[in-house]
């Protein structure tokens, strides 16, 4: 399982940062992983085209759960991308291989890989990048802790940044791989470069990657092409620039949820508005806002969310 995990691993001549991007953290989600398999034969490729070329640091690139990855859906048994809880984390280390299963192992494997990595080039900081996508169209989108890091690479990366998103859910990879967890200065991103099937998806990952590189130091601002910039503004264009959480639509086991068919992310609504039904009859909006991330798949566990621009500006 280790060498299927491993994506790419590219090591510059220059110390500096370790950069770890994780693909496929939902199996249905194969954007991230085919840009990282993008982006490592670029690196390979670029002294040639530009031989005063040079790497800082470490990037690594892994596949997230690749057991659901091999089976294309978003999970076996449990969402792993909610199961990273130091708690949960702790357990799973210190239970017996043989006892664990699908999602458990995934996270023994992924946390293993990370470790290793960090214990082998010796770093002085971590940098996590998730990548995903999402099941409706739309724009694009970062999503960053409370870190002042975190939120600097987020808005790097030329897309809204959502705040207040992990008050609304729990388990995800920004909530464990931080400093306090990992023993050494570590800052977590996620980008969302657009729908699962959607070909640009792949582009505007490999372009958010590479401006991440850039941010974090791993290369020269000359060497980074105008036009991974213009990809990433371009989809980004009329969004508002920062939005925080109004509320999160959580499902539980036999609502029986359905949304309404062809919302799409920052698609506003209306307060009273009918976005979904399940069991107990119409879902509707709070209050105005926009919707984000509707659910347009059997495996989930949060319905919707609805967020509120924080300020006017939005990207032109």
């Amino acid at each position: 399982m280790k060498e299927k995990r491993l994506i790419g691993r590219h090591t510059g001549q220059e110390k500096g940062p370790l950069l770890i991007c994780f693909g496929g953290m939902h199996g249905n989600e194969p954007a991230g992983i085919q840009a990282l398999s993008i982006l490592f034969k670029l690196l390979e490729l670029e002294p040639e085209s530009n031989p005063d070329f040079r790497f800082r640091g470490r990037i690594v690139g892994l596949k997230g759960n690749l057991r659901a990855i091999e089976n294309g859906v978003r999970f076996l048994d449990r969402d792993l991308n909610r199961q990273w809880c130091p708690e949960q984390v702790k357990r799973i280390l210190n239970t017996p291989v043989r006892q664990l299963r699908h999602e458990a192992l995934e996270i023994l494997e992924l946390h293993t890989a990370v470790m290793e990595e960090i214990q082998d080039y010796q770093p002085d900081e971590v940098i996590v990048l998730d990548l995903h996508t999402t099941t409706a169209y739309g724009g694009i989108f970062s999503i960053a802790t409370d870190d002042p890091k975190s939120v600097n690479i987020a808005v790097e990366l030329h897309a809204p940044v959502i705040t207040g998103l992990l008050e609304g859910i729990q388990g995800t990879t920004l909530h464990y791989f931080n400093t306090e967890n990992i023993g050494i200065e570590t800052t977590t991103v996620c980008f969302e470069s657009g729908q699962h099937e959607e070909t640009l998806s792949v582009n505007r990952a490999i372009a958010a990657i590479i401006n991440c590189m850039r941010t974090v130091g791993c290369v020269r601002s000359e060497d980074v092409e105008n036009r991974h910039d213009a990809l990433l503004i371009e989809y980004a264009r009329g969004l508002p620039k920062v939005s925080e959480l109004i509320t999160t639509h959580s499902i539980r086991p036999g609502d029986q949820f359905r949304m309404v068919p062809d919302y799409k992310n920052f698609q506003k609504v209306k307060q009273g508005e009918i976005l979904a039904f399940d069991r107990n009859g119409p879902i509707e909006a709070i209050e105005d806002g926009l919707i984000l991330m509707p659910l347009y798949q059997k495996q989930g566990e949060d319905g919707f969310f609805l967020i509120r621009a924080v300020s006017q500006a939005v990207f032109q």
